[in-house]
This record gives C-alpha cells, structure tokens and sequence, in this order.
C-alpha cells in the first residue's frame, strides 16, 4: 500500500514542491494511517467551524441582515402575510447555538472521527496514492466534478427517502430541529443519517477509483489520490455550511451559476419542510418536480418586492 510504504518520494527530492515536500516530512518516521487519521479530522473541524465564522459575524452586523433569507416580516401587505403564513420566519438564539455546537461535537468526536479514521485504511487497501507527487489539476478537476454529480444524485435520492413519515419521524427529523438553518447545522443530524448521507461523500471517490483502477484500468494518474479526497471534503463542507448558512448575498455562487443550489434553495427546504432535495445542484429537483413549491413561494416574494418599490 503507497501509505504504508511512502517510498514514491523523499523529503528535498528535487522533484517536489515546498507543499510536497512538507507532506512527506509529515509522515516521515512516523505511522502513517495514524498520521493520515489524525491530519484529515483535525483538517474537518478547522474548515467546517472555521467556514461558519464569517457567517456568525454577519448575524451580529446590522449591513448584511438584509441579506438573511427568513427575516422578521414586516412592511409586507396582508394578502401575503396570509400567504406566508404556513412559512413563518424563525430565528435562532445564541443558546440554539451553542447547543447546536455542543452535539455537533460530540457526534465528531463519537460518530464522524471513527468513520474518517477507518476510511483511509479501506481506501488504500483499494490502491489509493498517498505520497508525493500529488496529481495533476487535469486530473483533480474532473475527479472532483464527478464527486460532486455522484454525491449530488444520491444525496437527492436518500434525502427524499428520508421524508417519509416513518423515517422522517425516528430519525430526519432530528436535522429538521432548526427551522432557520445556519452554517454549523449543516452536520446537526441522527448519527443513522450521519452514515447513509455520508456514503455519498466517501462512496464516490471509492466507486470511481474501484472503476478507474480495477475495472476499467486507467493510467495511474486517474487513480484516487488522498491530497484529492481532503480537496473534496473541504469542498464539499463548504458547500454544505454556505447551503444551511441562511444567507443569500450577491456574490453567492448560485447567483452566478443558474444550476447551483446554495443557500436559497435549501434554505426554503427546512422553512417548509419540503421540497428541494439535493444538496449542490438544482437540476434533480427540478426534473422531479420537487421544487414547484418552492419556484411559486419565491415568484410570490419577488412580486410582493416589486409592489412595495412602486409603492
């Protein structure tokens, strides 16, 4: 196994980079699967607590609340008070955050770390890279897209299973709790869901190295790469954190790319309760028809906007 070997690559090996070379000092002389364990949940909790930062200062700034997405209504006419009623905004007290933070903890360091720590050692039993070179961006980029369709289909899927009323009432409901999401929450879940929505995140990149590498037999340089699986994860918290943070801004992806789903589509998945199953693309739910709800609430909105301007 390229972990436990580390023998691609040396430490000042002419052919590495600064990045490179710090990565093979770090396994050097020590056990690697504890290495990689360690290095790739310390690396969770510093992106995912560390992304919902910037989220929570703009709650305490009065400049960005125009930009929160479930607002205290005011100023709005009452036929659509009425409309909205089934929709009621909600807001979150600094004890839900701390609660929130408090279990989301506990199932890291219980349910999630385990799970990180045992992925690696399946992964390389499977052939994954570990040491330098890392691989190319021409390789990484259309790996990386495939993670994202691949997690995105079965994330839509196993979602929407998820809302039905037996399972919806044992154990989705849990992640429901906070009918205004925000950053940290995007992980607030029953650890039974924790491991089925998690597999779309891990058992991406494990189905397409098993295709890439025993099925079909692609060159090395498609093969699944550990420094490529820590890019997605990063990636993939991002996109998970921006979609419960609860904001929609001007510079939010999905206001650049039609198809991204972003906050604003997930956003009004717990106001809800419904619709809007997927997690990074908008095309599932709309193919199935999941999102007519939710395209009429936000035409509702749009037009209420335009009135009270001509007023």
């Amino acid at each position: 196994m390229d972990v436990l070997l580390n023998s691609n690559a040396t430490m000042g090996s002419p052919d590495l980079n600064w990045v490179e070379s710090k990565w093979e000092h770090m396994y050097e002389g020590r056990n690697p699967l504890l290495v990689t364990g360690v290095f790739a949940f310390l690396m969770h909790e510093f992106v995912y607590f560390g992304r919902f930062i910037p989220f929570l200062i703009c709650d305490y700034i009065p400049y960005f609340q125009k930009y929160k997405l479930q607002q205290v209504i005011t100023h709005l006419s009452l036929s659509l008070s009425a409309m909205l009623t089934a929709f009621k905004n909600k807001t979150n007290s600094n004890q839900d955050y701390w609660n929130c933070t408090k279990k989301v903890l506990y199932a890291h360091f219980v349910f999630e770390g385990p799970l990180i720590f045992l992925f690696h050692p399946f992964a390389t039993i499977l052939g994954m890279k570990v040491s330098a070179p890392f691989p190319a961006w021409q390789n990484m980029l259309p790996q990386l897209a495939i993670f994202f369709i691949f997690e995105d289909f079965y994330h839509y899927h196993m979602h929407r299973f998820m809302h039905w009323p037996p399972f919806y009432k044992k154990v989705h409901k849990v992640h429901h709790e906070y009918a205004a999401p925000f950053g940290i929450a995007a992980e607030y879940a029953h650890p039974i869901e924790t491991m089925i929505l998690g597999f779309g995140t891990i058992g991406g990149p494990l189905i397409y190295h098993a295709l890439s590498s025993l099925v079909f037999k692609l060159d090395d340089a498609w093969g699944l790469h550990l420094i490529t699986m820590l890019l997605w994860i990063v990636l993939r918290l991002f996109q998970a954190i921006d979609a419960h943070s609860g904001y929609d801004f001007p510079w939010s992806l999905c206001n650049w790319v039609p198809f991204w789903a972003g906050a604003d589509h997930h956003d009004y998945h717990h106001q809800a309760f419904i619709g809007n199953y997927a997690s990074s693309f908008r095309w599932w739910d709309y193919l199935f028809g999941t999102d007519v709800k939710y395209r009429a609430y936000r035409k509702r909105q749009a037009e209420e906007r335009r009135k009270l301007k001509m007023n």
